[in-house]
């Protein structure tokens, strides 16, 4: 018996293809095996499957029998409206335009709505992707909330340099600030990592700014952060014989330690007495 091809295509959704498929073999009533398809989107899985995963997409073309028509089919296989509603969803929203990126596309995971329940619970799922038996703290004070994380392996969440610590905290501070219109300032640590880090910034900044005042050259602290940078430009934003300065591009920029002139000198000393 001759098959037709029917002119009108749909597209459905699914976890993966093959879930697509049996939406869309489910909704025309039409085995899997007589649907023409095409793939639109294989889907995405999303960053720690915590903003959502994108779903994947087919348009099909369903293969029937010029019998299981309701209207026979003209000369050039095309199909009258009563046909095409045969196989139109019995739910709206199915068509989909090329161009159209909506909210259906997304699987979105039950997560708390509250800013500082959500900043927890995003968090408390990356940690248990990276080391076990790890639990996450909310303290919050006037200027930030503050995500402490205790137990498990700190130094895989800490990372070279902490930049492992830094790629969390920035996740967690776009998951929480997202649909929140007064941003909140989010500061991850790891098991007091941050103290630490600082204390220890402070000390040798003000360690070279001495040496740089003394010798009267510059003196480079390399490659940095723009949290560490900041440690650095306001542990001598006062020091009476040194300026600091970031140079370079992107994230990881160099801080120079600058002596000050004589007079930038003198300058910086009536500051301070005043």
């Amino acid at each position: 018996m001759t098959e037709v091809l029917m002119a009108t295509s749909l597209e459905f959704k699914g976890k993966n293809i093959d879930k697509a498929l049996e939406t869309a073999s489910a909704t025309l009533k039409i085995p899997k095996d007589r649907l023409k398809y095409k793939v639109i989107s294989y889907g995405s899985s999303g960053i720690f499957g915590l903003a959502g995963t994108r779903k994947a997409r087919i348009r099909v073309i369903p293969i029937q029998s010029p019998h299981e028509l309701p209207a026979v089919a003209n000369d050039d296989n095309t199909i009258t409206e009563a046909m095409a509603a045969t196989v139109e969803p019995d739910f709206p929203g199915q068509k989909y335009s090329k161009d159209q990126n909506s909210a259906d596309d997304r699987q979105f995971y039950d997560l708390p709505e509250d800013p500082l329940d959500l900043g927890r619970s995003v968090l408390q799922r990356i940690v248990d992707s990276i080391t076990d038996d790890a639990q996450v703290a909310v303290a919050k004070n006037s200027d930030e909330v503050l995500f402490n994380v205790a137990g498990g392996n700190a130094s895989l969440l800490i990372g070279k340099r902490g930049q492992t610590l830094e790629a969390i905290q920035s996740i967690v501070e776009k998951a929480v600030n997202k649909h929140n219109h007064n941003r909140i300032r989010i500061r991850v640590d790891i098991e007091g990592y941050l103290e630490t880090r600082r204390s220890n910034l402070e000390k040798m900044a003000l360690r070279l700014a001495d040496k740089s005042a003394r010798i009267h050259k510059p003196i480079s602290l390399g490659q940095m952060s723009a949290y560490d940078r900041r440690i650095i430009h306001l542990a001598l934003k006062n020091h009476p014989g040194v300026r600091t300065q970031s140079k370079g591009e992107g994230y990881l920029r160099k801080l120079v330690i600058f002596p000050r002139k004589n007079n930038d000198k003198r300058k910086s000393e009536q500051e301070v007495r005043s």
